[in-house]
């Protein structure tokens, strides 16, 4: 059976580039397949572009930023909801897809797809309050203000975890200020990313507004970098591939946006009950198995309800489901690829080798070569690995301390600062350790923290700019400061 045949709308599973509104094969012959994460079969291939076809994706884009940026900003909101709609109406689709190619649970798929139209419906109105200032003047005879301005050609560098959301995050915000995008998603999952263009097109989203370019990686980037017509770069993924973008960024001085690694603390104070926390934290740490850079990487647990906080941790965690996303009452799908399991299993092999308890993860019962079963550590401490990298995959950790500034202590230990969590009820302990946590996002007593009006983005080795809220649509926009004399004045600086 092909992908398209599982969809009610075949014609949403393409397996081309989308260049200036058109369907675009490959010149060179190269391509790639796609691949099921939990099965392992091929679902389709996608065209590696030559150099000459992205640069002709950036004219595609220049040429339609002109009329693009010309609309008044509802007319663009009007074309921007009419592609939230499409969403909405495909999600089924849509989520089919998202789980064919990346893994996840049907159901969370399904909310990847909310998620990710919301976006589009958030921005499609934000775009309509771009506003500028009036600027009191201590000029003579003077109007001085600001008017915001489109930045021009967006380029979109995508993960694989998140296929649908991470694009409609970025590409919403820049397409409502009035740029035009090109969009390069994961290998791994590029299916979503062509479903996004269909039904653009399908909203009356001009031809060269929205671009989706595939080729290699490493090679597609430095030609997006080095375009001087590019004016804004957006990158979501590793720190390590974000230190080099931003590195290539450099000579054309781009407007870059970064949203990179996280190793997020999850803080359980002495006065919660170890169950409710307990369950919080497995929540926290195996959405998208693992494969989250809001996951609960390190668990700290207040020593005084540590080993009550260990049982009911395992007892949730045994009761989570590994299998095919596709199937019912699914908690876990696979990773995404061997390679991922493998790291997975070193960083545990690491851990143990240094001391480190193993409560849970039997292996053998992996229902496939992509699948690692969640897995319980204790005893973690700063010299393993688990520790220090984002493990990226079901591996838990909880190390016990002893008080707030211990716990302040050993959560900032990390270079990432994307986001924490705290579960405590004490107001003293939330104030103290939510303003000492070096991290750009911190949620109290909730594992759900993202949608559309937050500023999502971290600090430190973590990332540059925010996406989402108020603030996301400004990675975007350009001020423009005005100075209007009267006529026949006389002005000096």
């Amino acid at each position: 059976m092909t992908l398209s045949s599982k969809l009610s709308d075949p014609r949403l599973f393409r397996q081309y580039a989308y260049v200036d509104g058109k369907w675009t094969h490959g010149e060179g012959g190269r391509e790639e397949a796609v691949f099921d994460p939990a099965t392992g079969e091929a679902l389709g291939h996608i065209p590696w572009l030559e150099a000459h076809q992205i640069t002709a994706a950036v004219d595609a884009a220049e040429a339609a930023f002109v009329h693009w940026r010309a609309l008044r900003a509802d007319e663009r909101c009007e074309r921007l909801l009419a592609w939230y709609d499409l969403l909405q109406a495909h999600r089924e689709d849509l989520a089919t897809l998202m789980t064919l190619e990346q893994g996840k649970p049907l159901p969370d798929a399904r909310g990847e797809v909310e998620y990710g139209a919301s976006f589009v419906r958030w921005f499609a109105e934000e775009g309509k309050r771009t506003f500028g200032e009036t600027i009191p003047s201590h000029i003579p005879n003077a109007a001085l203000g600001t008017i915001k301005e489109p930045v021009g050609i967006a380029a979109l560098i995508t993960p694989w975890n998140f296929p649908l959301a991470m694009i409609t995050r970025k590409a919403a915000a820049a397409m409502a200020a009035g740029c035009t995008v090109i969009v390069k998603p994961a290998g791994e999952t590029p299916f979503s990313a062509l479903a996004l263009a269909e039904l653009a097109e399908r909203a009356g989203i001009p031809a060269g507004v929205f671009n989706v370019v595939l080729g290699d990686p490493p090679e597609v980037s430095r030609i997006l970098c080095a375009e001087d017509r590019v004016k804004a770069l957006s990158f979501t993924g590793s720190t390590r591939v974000g230190r080099l973008l931003l590195e290539q960024c450099a000579n054309t001085v781009k407007r870059v946006s970064l949203e990179l690694g996280g190793n997020a603390p999850f803080i359980v104070g002495p006065d919660m009950d170890p169950r409710e926390a307990a369950f919080a934290a497995v929540a926290a740490k195996f959405q998208t198995a693992g494969q989250d850079c809001l996951a609960a990487d390190r668990i700290l647990v207040h020593e005084s309800i540590h080993d009550a906080f260990v049982g009911h941790f395992a007892e949730r965690m045994a009761a989570l489901t590994v299998g095919n996303g596709l199937e019912s009452e699914i908690d876990l799908g696979p990773l995404i690829h061997r390679q991922a399991v493998e790291k997975a299993a070193a960083i545990v092999d690491d851990a143990i080798s240094k001391g480190a308890t193993l409560v849970a993860g039997d292996q053998s019962q992996a229902p496939g070569e992509n699948f690692f079963m969640p897995v319980l550590l204790t005893g973690v401490t700063h010299d393993m690995k688990i520790w220090h990298e984002e493990s990226f995959a079901p591996v838990a950790g909880i190390t016990a301390y002893a008080d707030d500034d211990q716990v302040i202590e050993m959560a900032n230990d990390t270079e990432y600062g994307l986001a924490a969590y705290i579960y405590t009820h004490d107001i003293r302990r939330i104030w103290k350790i939510m303003r000492a946590l070096e991290f750009g996002m911190v949620s109290v007593n909730s594992v759900k923290m993202t949608g559309p009006p937050v500023p999502f983005g971290g600090v430190k080795h973590s990332g540059l700019g925010r996406e989402g809220g108020v603030t996301g649509i400004d990675e975007y926009l350009e001020t423009k400061y005005y100075c209007l004399g009267a006529l026949g004045s006389v002005s000096g600086s």
